[in-house]
């Protein structure tokens, strides 16, 4: 079984890294924007109260947050492990997901960290907002994102780096690359993609 959470800046490549990362390893990328539109598209009880929410232009508040993540990871294809992506995004998102897992005699295996420079991301984010005509990507707004990610994210990354779980990584350069620098990090903890999980077994 792989647990994993994936964290990095908006512009650092995490989604082409969390897509690589589900493929190599057999798990489910869980994404909490991809819970929120399934709640909403298939309206469930929750996926109307979140709607409600959105539509208010308010934050879904953890309770809710947390019911929505408790619900994806009880489904079939997160039992033999998953990636978190988006999620947990509070301190106390943090316990609950400590407390649901250890309900499940179950742990972390690894947070892994996308770290790139900001002023290369606001170029690189930039560029292509210019070669895509996106006025609304000013490096103003961008800088922002930026600023607000490390706001957010800060404490969390801190309590995981105190746990001994944080996996840096340095994602800047060619998607291969950075794909294989995290393989490798992990590798050095012992979770082996599928592949090799297989040949151990035989």
């Amino acid at each position: 079984m792989t647990r994993l959470l994936i964290v990095g800046p908006p512009g650092a490549g995490k989604g082409t890294q969390a897509a690589r990362i589900t493929s190599t390893y057999g798990i489910p990328d869980i994404s909490t924007g991809d819970i929120f539109r399934a709640n909403i598209k298939n309206e469930t009880p929750l996926g109307v109260q979140v709607k409600a929410i959105v539509d208010a232009g308010d934050y879904v508040p953890d309770s809710l947050t947390n019911e929505l993540v408790k619900g994806r990871l009880e489904e079939d294809d997160a039992q033999a492990g998953f990636l978190l992506d988006g999620y947990p995004r509070t301190l106390e998102q943090v316990h609950y997901l400590d407390d649901l897992l250890a309900s499940k005699g179950q742990k972390l295996d690894g947070v892994v960290q996308l770290v790139a420079d900001q002023d290369e991301i606001v170029s690189r984010l930039t560029k292509r907002a210019q070669e895509q005509g996106r006025a609304d990507d000013s490096e103003e707004a961008i800088r922002h994102r930026q600023q607000v990610y490390l706001r957010e994210t800060s404490p969390l990354i801190n309590v995981y780096r105190d746990r001994g779980l944080l996996i840096e990584v340095d994602g800047l350069g060619a998607v291969d690359d950075v794909a294989g620098r995290i393989k490798s990090a992990l590798g050095e903890r012992g979770v082996l993609p599928v592949s090799e999980r297989d040949e151990s077994v035989a």
